[in-house]
């Protein structure tokens, strides 16, 4: 199944709006609410999902949906759209340009078409199985796998880790190339493309990562969980992703300790 040719002009027309709408509220005053799970929300977080679910019901109104602000419709069926209208709120919230909007589709409960957009700096990532990862157009790759210890790496914020974690991956800063914390999706675009080698993040839910694997699969890398794990809906919420498998099970080896 042609995924690109299908799906390409819709997921295209989608992630226009979204950076209109986001691009109406950013770096412009604009209340910011906080949800039962202490995360921040914004209008313009709900305002993306609402026009994403609107196109998606006149365009495709027998898919199915997962999005973070509206919950699940149709979850059960063949295609599945999931939607993060705004990764990294609160860094949207500051006017810090690595927020991004991330759609995912499943067929039959697989990803097979990503995408991250940024819509300040006007930056694209899609990614479609079996049509490899392009970037504003055009074809991307990883970097050539490197070693831990020369790896350019991102992790999550301090505060996502575990008091149990934290000590880990502090270490394994002091080890890599170049860490740098506190990512949002905009790493693993710099990854798909060749700019860093490492991301590493815990405490994710499946909006934030579903439309990142076909992207960083179809760039070449390799995503697992800390324990080496496939990710799927129910995982434990813990991504390595990197240039090449060797990398990531290096990384997972050093968080075991």
């Amino acid at each position: 199944m042609n995924y690109q040719e299908m799906f390409s002009p819709f997921l295209n027309a989608a992630a226009d709006e979204a950076r209109r709408i986001a691009l109406s509220y950013f770096r412009k005053s604009f209340s910011v609410d906080e949800k039962s799970d202490r995360t921040p929300v914004t209008q313009a977080d709900r305002q993306i999902e609402a026009s994403f679910r609107a196109q998606l019901a006149k365009i495709f109104p027998e898919h199915g949906i997962i999005g973070e602000e509206y919950g699940m419709d149709k979850a059960g069926a063949e295609f599945v759209w999931v939607i993060d209208p705004i990764d990294g709120t609160k860094s949207f919230a500051v006017g810090r340009p690595l927020f991004g909007t991330v759609i995912g589709l499943m067929h039959h409960g697989q990803p097979v078409a990503g995408m991250v957009d940024q819509a300040f700096t006007e930056e694209r990532w899609i990614g479609f199985q079996n049509a490899g990862a392009h970037f504003n157009g055009r074809k991307i790759s990883v970097a050539a796998e490197r070693p831990l210890e020369t790896a350019r790496s991102f992790f999550g914020a301090p505060n996502i880790f575990t008091k149990q974690d934290l000590p880990n991956i502090l270490r394994l800063s002091e080890i890599v190339k170049w860490p740098h914390f506190g990512c949002d999706c905009y790493a693993y675009g710099l990854l798909a493309m060749g700019c860093i080698d490492l991301v590493i993040e815990q405490d994710l839910k499946w909006h934030d990562i579903a439309g990142i694997l076909p992207l960083i699969t179809e760039a070449g890398g390799h995503v697992q969980s800390w324990s080496g794990k496939a990710l799927s809906e129910n995982w434990d919420g813990t991504i390595i992703a990197a240039s090449g498998q060797k990398l990531a099970q290096s990384a997972a080896e050093f968080l075991a300790r």
